[in-house]
């Protein structure tokens, strides 16, 4: 766990974070604030558990910064510390949920006795959330979707080990093996397609447990709704009943659930059954293959129950594998997974060596692809394909990138790394953009609210990326940019001009000029009088 402590007597701050025995408790860092203002910043930047805070501060009291943080955050633990015993503080205290308010000097026991009491809060609600029972209840209501990302993602290509199938299929409580199965394919027909959206859904997951309820006493039945919108049905045998064929028996069952459907819903089903292959290794190929055969064979008929044959298609007509198999190119492309980008250009081009070295338009196929998501990333960067690709885009125009697998790989990995190194190169300008921004920014408005989240803001980031991005350019916080900035601007003004010490308090951010003193005397060991004295 992580803790604050936060107080405008920088030698208290120093002295408690120091001299403590905070690690007995299980605090492994303690950040110290010197006012409530740079503990919001603290806070917007460092997972903060417990924040211990002095309630008689300048420029915002430990009240008002507890209300802050309970909007920020509700689950970070606040203690209080004063030194007086007033009742409207204890009150004030007591409905923001401090967790306890004490009299300074606390003794140690008091002390920690408080921190301990914050941590025992947190864990008990931590352990609430992520307990044993409170995951199960959410796992279980959310089983239907975890189980059809599942089976969509078999669906699509994703490979999954045997073991991980194994440890899946028992945690989502699927009673499936590795083995036989069949999918049957399921296409809704135009009297369905006057429901909205919302009665649609409803449709679907009528006709799934209807499918549930017809071939249940016969198999277990696993079903989804996948991207073209297909319902998706993984069956499997339970053990066998009679003396009649799986094949038979599933073409007579999936004739019964077509008959229910029109007799109550009122709407007709065309239904695709493959062949039993081996499940999970073979499920991805039998479903583009019954895909294929909804849109060749089946086509716009209508209540049609056809079973895959199992005729072997001419391997030069097959399809690519790799190139359409998830993470797909563009979508690695547009994460700037460059490495796994290279990887799927590597692999695509490996398969068109090992199966389609002597077809043309599969190696065209491929390039087509590929061509089109670099324009794709190109246009949406506002590039044209000659700025990204150079010389590379002759070649392209020419239709060279074609001619061969080697060409093909060659050009693609040569584009990839112009892409990769104008991002890198994008992403440098745009953090200096943001830099030169909240440097202009605090620069003109240094007098006003200048705290991480208003400069976030101002250039519309998250408080904890624009910190790291300014860390990352400039190698300093920008906590420590303003300090020193307000810092330099006092001596400046101290040497030049002949404003009054609270003058120049006001002018650069601090509203208090006690306030002020002791922070420039912290820094430079003399007060901002003594340091115009020295320098007249």
């Amino acid at each position: 766990m992580q803790m604050m402590i936060v107080d405008d007597e920088a030698h208290w701050v120093d002295n408690l974070s120091m001299t403590k025995p905070w690690h007995t408790l299980g605090i492994e860092h303690v950040h110290k604030a010197y006012s409530a203002h740079e503990a919001l910043q603290m806070i917007d930047t460092h997972p903060i558990d417990i924040v211990i805070s002095d309630i008689q501060m300048p420029e915002m009291t430990g009240i008002e910064l507890i209300e802050r943080i309970r909007i920020r955050d509700k689950k970070i633990k606040c203690i209080l510390l004063s030194g007086y015993s007033e009742f409207d503080y204890a009150k004030k205290a007591i409905q923001f949920e401090a967790v306890d308010y004490l009299l300074k000097p606390p003794t140690d026991d008091e002390l920690m006795g408080a921190v301990q009491k914050a941590i025992d809060q947190l864990n008990n609600e931590w352990e609430l959330v992520s307990s044993l029972t409170r995951t199960q209840f959410t796992l279980r209501e959310n089983l239907p979707h975890l189980r059809g990302r599942l089976l969509l993602g078999a669906l699509q290509g994703q490979r999954i080990a045997a073991a991980e199938w194994e440890r899946k299929l028992a945690n989502y409580d699927l009673p499936f093996h590795t083995g036989d199965a069949a999918l049957m394919l399921v296409r809704l027909e135009e009297e369905f397609g006057h429901y909205d959206s919302n009665d649609q859904t409803l449709i679907e997951y009528a006709i799934i447990n209807m499918a549930e309820e017809i071939m249940g006493e016969f198999m277990e039945v696993w079903g989804v709704k996948e991207e073209h919108g297909y319902l998706v049905f993984l069956l499997q045998l339970k053990e066998r009943k009679g003396d009649i064929g799986k094949e038979t028996m599933l073409e007579k069952l999936s004739i019964q659930l077509q008959s229910k459907v029109k007799q109550f819903l009122k709407g007709s089903l065309s239904i695709v059954i493959t062949e039993w292959f081996t499940f999970p290794e073979q499920i991805y190929d039998r479903f583009r293959q019954a895909s294929a055969y909804f849109r060749q064979i089946v086509g716009d008929e209508r209540e049609f129950v056809m079973r895959v044959s199992d005729v072997e298609t001419p391997a030069a007509q097959g399809p690519l594998d790799v190139l359409y198999t998830p993470p797909t190119f563009i979508s690695l492309l547009e994460s700037g997974q460059w490495d796994a980008a290279e990887e799927k250009i590597l692999a695509v081009c490996a398969e068109l060596d090992e199966k389609w070295s002597e077809s043309w338009e599969h190696c065209m196929e491929a390039g087509f692809l590929i061509t089109a998501s670099f324009t794709n990333i190109a246009h949406r960067n506002k590039l044209t394909l000659t700025t990204l690709m150079g010389n590379d885009v002759e070649d392209l125009q020419s239709g060279e990138v074609f001619a061969t697998i080697s060409k093909l790989r060659k050009w693609s990995l040569s584009v990839l790394g112009k892409l990769k190194e104008g991002t890198s190169n994008e992403i440098k300008d745009i953090r200096s953009e943001y830099v030169k921004k909240i440097q202009d920014f605090t620069d003109k408005n240094l007098h006003l609210d200048v705290s991480l989240r208003v400069l976030a803001d101002h250039v519309n980031l998250h408080p904890t990326h624009l910190s790291k991005i300014y860390k990352i350019e400039t190698g300093e916080g920008i906590s420590d940019y303003i300090s020193r900035l307000r810092m330099d601007r006092a001596c400046h003004k101290l040497v030049t001009t002949t404003k009054k010490v609270y003058e120049i308090s006001m002018e650069i951010g601090y509203m208090d000029p006690a306030y002020f003193i002791k922070v420039f005397k912290r820094q430079f060991g003399v007060t901002p009088q003594e340091y115009r004295d020295q320098h007249k």
